[in-house]
């Protein structure tokens, strides 16, 4: 092996050690690396920079601005409600998550499906008091075993049937023959994640933390009439046992329904009372059906959708201290509604309109985000704060976010468009339809994510430039070439180690000629070997690096490098075992 082969394999082992190690991202590290290799000028710098201009990268890119859209317009959630329901045990949510994932990633590409996921599951995950870094690996996971199950369900398995046309004379494998041996790991991986993913995954980033406020406010919410909600009982509608907040009342008519029952159905014109913290009122502003009870709202004169959320807190000098919200017309002096008033952790009795602000009182408004820039510096309040992702979905654009995600995902289906030229189309449709704003799309690109993956291109392109990968699966390989099944052994190690270095697709590329060349020189069956090479190459566990969508949960479960480990590599094990096992037998060597 040259020095510049010497060289790339020692910035990928200190890369590995440094998160291991280390505290530091996993998108410095793989920078740093890719750095490295820049200056001492091993391999040409377009082939380093190569991973910048990916097509995987980039479709990422553009595949987290359709969650946007789902997202913003409530699309998604409404499917994460569904699918999970009200389940508050973590064991049974990991089941209800994996279960559906597993098999759309059979015949739909697994990255936009876990993309779509990660935001809606992320807000499940707080409102539920789960730690998102219990649901987010299982999520990668079972779009990992999922997509094994068809020749469709990954890019590896298309990647690696095509070289089975063009070096072989073998045809193509048909559409479920890959599900003989994906069907049994997918299988043993949901056993093994039902039975020891509560114990083995961390608690990251948890939700708890969310839940400490010691404000209370109190909210008036109404039933919208004709909406969805009304006839279900309260406990359908999903407003009992809301975190951090509790349904006080109900203005019916008239007449209070106190203590209330979970079994009450809900009317039309409803004013439900919750006494909470701002987090939870947050997330009840989200919920379709219900709107703030104050005839206020509906004055001003910018939609919900281009408000958001406020705490200011009264100081002495404020205008209307002393006064009640209504007497000193509040919404026309600052063009604001109040939501609630939080008054040392007290309950406030009185409606909206009729509370006497006080000194100290924290005011909940809705307002136009220019409120923040107009007041930051006012003596009528001590402090204000913005609170970031408080609008309403625009659930009237839910059906063209629906349409836009089956469009994308069909057209690829089809073989009308590829991925990379579907996922853009789809970003740009859900930006031009207004069902997410461009500055909302940007905020939910994860960059550091996107940087990880064109640098971990890179060091990966550098390998192969180089000549290191070719060498280290050819010196590896040769150590088992003893035998057949020993070849087929070191084959899926082989494909194993290199997938987590550098990237699924080029560790099928690389290995699939050598194992080719292996079986014809014992004379034996080529196709356990490219089974084999199908199953090792996808089954990318216990690293973040090895598979796309392990590092899309990366950052929002939370997670350390070593998390994966713990977790993934009894399951690339089991994966492994199950492969060798029982490729021979339904492809004879």
């Amino acid at each position: 092996m040259t020095l510049a082969g010497w060289t790339v394999i020692a910035v990928v082992v200190l890369c590995l050690i440094l998160l291991i190690k280390t505290r530091l991202s996993a998108d410095v590290v793989f920078l740093g690396g890719l750095t490295v290799i820049i200056v001492s000028q091993v391999v040409p710098v377009s082939e380093v920079l190569v991973g910048f201009s990916n097509e995987g990268m980039l479709t990422v890119a553009a595949l987290y601005v359709v969650a946007a859209g789902l997202k913003e317009t409530g699309a998604i959630q409404y499917v994460i409600n569904k699918i999970i329901g009200r389940s508050r045990s973590i064991r049974r949510a990991q089941l209800r998550i994996m279960a559906p994932v597993m098999v759309f990633s059979a015949f739909l590409n697994n990255t936009p499906i876990v993309a779509s996921f990660i935001p809606a599951l992320e807000d499940w995950a707080r409102k539920n008091r789960i730690p998102a870094s219990k649901i987010l690996i299982p999520l990668s996971y079972a779009a990992i075993l999922g997509g094994t199950c068809t020749l469709i369900g990954t890019s590896t398995n298309l990647i690696v049937n095509g070289l089975l046309i063009q070096e072989t004379a073998t045809g193509s494998l048909g559409i479920f023959e890959p599900a003989l041996i994906g069907i049994p790991c997918a299988i043993a991986g949901f056993v093994y994640l039902a039975v020891f993913g509560r114990k083995l995954l961390p608690i990251r980033g948890s939700g708890f933390d969310t839940f400490k406020d010691p404000r209370e406010y109190t909210i008036e919410m109404l039933v919208d009439h004709g909406s969805e909600i009304a006839g279900q009982t309260v406990e359908e509608a999903g407003l009992r046992n809301l975190p951090g907040l509790f349904l006080v009342e109900i203005y019916r008519g008239g007449q209070i329904l106190a203590a209330v029952d979970p079994e009450i159905s809900l009317h039309d014109n409803d004013r439900l009372i919750f006494a909470g913290i701002v987090d939870s009122i947050v997330d009840l502003q989200q919920i379709k059906g219900l709107s703030p009870a104050t005839d206020q709202l509906f004055k001003l004169d910018s939609s919900r959708r281009e408000r958001l959320m406020i705490e200011a807190v009264v100081s002495p000098t404020h205008p209307i201290n002393g006064r009640t919200i209504k007497e000193g017309r509040f919404r026309n002096l600052y063009d604001a509604v109040v939501l609630a008033v939080a008054r040392n952790g007290e309950r406030i009795k009185e409606k909206v309109g009729d509370i006497e602000l006080r000194t100290g009182d924290t005011l909940l408004l809705e307002a136009h985000p220019t409120f923040l820039e107009q007041y930051k510096n006012s003596s009528d309040y001590y402090l204000i704060s913005g609170i970031s992702d408080s609008n309403p979905p625009n659930y009237e654009k839910s059906g063209i976010a629906w349409a836009t995600l089956i469009g994308m995902v069909g057209s690829v289906a089809l073989g009308f468009l590829t991925m990379f030229q579907a996922s853009f189309l789809a970003a740009g449709l859900m930006i031009l339809f207004n069902c997410c704003g461009a500055t909302e799309a940007k905020s939910y690109i994860d960059w550091s994510v996107l940087l990880v993956i064109a640098a971990s291109l890179g060091i990966g392109s550098a390998m192969q430039e180089t000549g290191a990968a070719a060498v280290l699966a050819k010196s590896f390989l040769g150590l088992v070439e003893s035998n057949p099944y020993g070849a087929l052994i070191g084959t899926y190690l082989a494909t194993w180690i290199l997938t987590e270095m550098i990237t699924n697709n080029a560790a099928a590329v690389l290995i699939f000629p050598i194992a080719i060349s292996m079986a014809a020189s014992f004379g034996v069956n080529h196709m356990p070997f490219v089974i084999t090479i199908m199953m090792a190459a996808s089954a990318s566990f216990s690293t973040p690096i090895g598979y796309q969508t392990n590092l899309m949960v990366y950052g929002p479960g939370g997670y350390k490098f070593t998390d994966f480990t713990k977790i993934g590599l009894p399951l690339n094990l089991i994966v492994a075992v199950i492969t060798i096992v029982l490729v021979p037998m339904i492809w004879p060597l």
